[in-house]
Parts: C-alpha cells; structure tokens; sequence
C-alpha cells in the first residue's frame, strides 16, 4: 500500500523528548518550545512567533487579536477547512465567502472589493497547496478600506510570495504543524505577529486571559486575570518532536519539492492529451511542495479514479467540500457574487500521496496507474 501520508519523523526526536522530560519543564514555553519560535521568527522576520495547541486555536488567538465582534463580517474563500471560518463564527461575525481563482484554487483577489461592506473587518486569505494568494492586491485593499488581513497560512510553511514568508506578510499569520503538514507535532500551530503592537496582548491571550508573562519576566509582583484567552500553550514535549524537523527543514522542504517534480514531469503528457490538469504556481510564487494534485474532468471521473488507485493499494483523497454548501456554512455565512468555479473546481481535484520520504518508484507507480485508468 502506498499511503496517502507519513508523519516526518528525522530521527532525534524520541531524543528530543527525553531531554525535555528530563528538563522537568513539560508544560508549554519550555526549551523547545522557545527553539521553535526562534526558528519561526529568524526565518520569517515576524516580530513574534507563538507555538499553539492548532492552526485552528492560532485563528482563534487571530480573531480575538483583531477585536472580532458580533456583526462583524469575515471574507474569505469556501475552498478551506472549516477552522478558518470557525474561529470567526465563534466571535459571533458573519462569514463572507467569495470565489476562487481555477488556476491556484486561491480566493480571487478581483472579487474581493466587491464583497467589503461597512461591517467588513477582516480579509482571510487562504494560501492553497502552499502558493501564495495574491497578496499585494489584498494588502492594498486591507490599507484602503482599514480591515485586518489575518493569513491562514496551515498549509504555507517554508513557502514565500515576492520574497516574504507566508504569515509573515499579513497583520498576523496562522500555520498548522498537524501530523498531514509537512513538519509536524501531531497537532499543533504557530501564529505569527507582524508588529509588535499586539505582543503583550497576544501574551494574555495565549496564557488564559492572565498577564503571567510579565510575571514570568518580573514585572508585576504577581499576575491575575487581566483580559479574555485561552490555554493555547502546546506541551514541550510535542515542541521537541516538532524541533528536529525544524532544524533540518531545508532537507525536508527540498525532498518535497523533488518529488513535487518528478509527479509534474511523469504526469505532463497526460495533461497535453488533455486528460487532466497539472497545478499552477504563479511565477511570483515560491511554493513548498506541500501537496500534488490533479483535476480530472468531473466528479464522476474522480470517484472512479479514486476506486481505481484504492484497488491498486493506492491512496488518494479528494479534499474541502466547499463551505457555503454545507449547513453551517448557510446559517453563519454568505456567498457574495457567484459561485462560478468554487464547487466546479472543488470536484474535479484529487491529492495524491506526497510526504517527507516519499521514494522515485512510488511516484513512478502511483503515475502509471493513472496512465492505465486513462488508458
């Protein structure tokens, strides 16, 4: 069987978590924790990086940082996890869904303006496979109409857009280091803060609503409930089976990237007979290799490509059901405009296995059973 997935795993890990146990300081923000933030914030300039307990509660964090309120209105793409409207929803706003571009399966920055209204409050942009959205159009419009761009950035880890880091480019910016990502913790998240402004507050936040930080610093005597949080630490044991992966992460990034490229050249003749479609990186794009997909003609065709790969002891998925289809998605949200290729685009696309290790013969074999179900 040909998995979909393997978690990365580099080899000092159960190391790593010895030290941290012997450390006795197995709670969160201990040494391993304060290495990956590090690592975060010197790779990508943020002014601070936070480890959380998901990408999920790093929305969470995000929209508590921003001042999310009832009435407030969220846009962002169907095409995404349910995370990213969740952590908004939670806030009591209204979601505003908009559509997708066909190319990078990102949310179409020409159809953005259309949707912002005096209640808009922030622009989520979801960097799909890793590929950036088109980020300068939104952050002009995020200066224009004065509204936060919060990054959803889960899957966007070592990749960039003009140069600049995905999280990093936004006011905040979320990843997810989830066992699927390409460097993992089992579960886990980051958020990112381009300023400094909303350290301290993210503090609070990140340690249940207490300023504990300060105390921890020496700065007050003793610390207290002080605003709204959460428990967002992550435990430093999960940090140091997430620190390894980051210290070898150029190796991990280049290992994806190779086979990224070997599945593009096996498959380009299938795409110039028309059979399927290949992903797209805009040249201003510096991907991570984070997924390969493909798009067939339709539903239909998936469904049976899928069946086909599964017989043969492959595993292939398709991915996001769009949200503004599904029940929730109809009570908190709304579709501005038209759902022109969201949910076209949705059906036709197909992940194959792609993970740290993934060898040449593999690829070779999950791509000549596409060529036999294609005949």
């Amino acid at each position: 069987m040909i998995p979909f997935n393997r978690p990365p795993y580099m080899g000092n890990e159960i190391r790593y978590i010895q030290d941290a146990i012997n450390n006795k300081k197995i709670c969160g923000d201990g040494a391993f924790t304060q290495k990956c933030h590090q690592w975060m914030e010197d790779k990508t300039n943020a002014a601070k990086a936070f480890l959380t307990t998901s990408c999920t509660q790093a929305l969470e964090m995000a929209a508590l940082l921003a001042g999310i309120k009832a009435g407030d209105e969220i846009i962002m793409p169907s095409y995404t996890f349910v995370s990213t409207a969740n952590a908004f929803v939670l806030r009591g706003a209204k979601i505003i869904f908009v559509d997708i571009r066909p190319d990078t399966m990102n949310i179409d920055e020409a159809l953005i303006e259309p949707a912002i209204t005096k209640k808009t409050k922030a622009i989520v942009p979801v960097h799909y496979a890793g590929v950036s959205c088109e980020m300068d159009t939104i952050m002009e419009l995020a200066a224009q109409y004065d509204l936060f761009v919060i990054e959803d950035a889960a899957q966007g880890v070592m990749a960039a857009y003009k140069g600049q880091d995905l999280g990093s480019i936004g006011d905040f910016g979320c990843y997810s280091f989830h066992e699927t990502k390409n460097y993992s913790m089992g579960e886990g998240g980051a958020i990112l803060l381009r300023g400094d402004q909303y350290v301290e507050q993210a503090e609070i936040v990140r340690e249940k609503g207490t300023n504990r930080s300060n105390f921890l610093r020496g700065q007050v005597d003793k610390y207290t409930w002080v605003s709204q949080g959460s428990s967002y630490l992550p435990s430093d044991i999960n940090a140091a089976y997430l620190w390894p992966q980051l210290e070898q992460a150029d190796e991990i990034n280049c290992d994806r990237l190779k086979s990224w490229t070997h599945y593009h050249e096996a498959l380009k003749p299938l795409e110039d007979a028309g059979k399927l479609e290949l992903p797209v990186i805009p040249a201003e794009c510096e991907h991570n290799a984070h997924m390969f997909y493909i798009k067939v003609k339709d539903i239909d065709v998936r469904g049976r490509l899928i069946n086909f790969l599964k017989e043969n002891e492959i595993a292939a998925v398709f991915h996001y059901v769009p949200l503004h289809t599904s029940p929730a998605g109809k009570k908190f949200g709304a579709f501005s405009g038209e759902d022109q290729y969201t949910t076209k685009e949705s059906e036709r696309l197909l992940r194959l296995p792609m993970y740290y290790g993934l060898q040449n013969w593999e690829i070779d074999e999950v791509c000549a059973r596409i060529y036999d179900f294609f005949g």
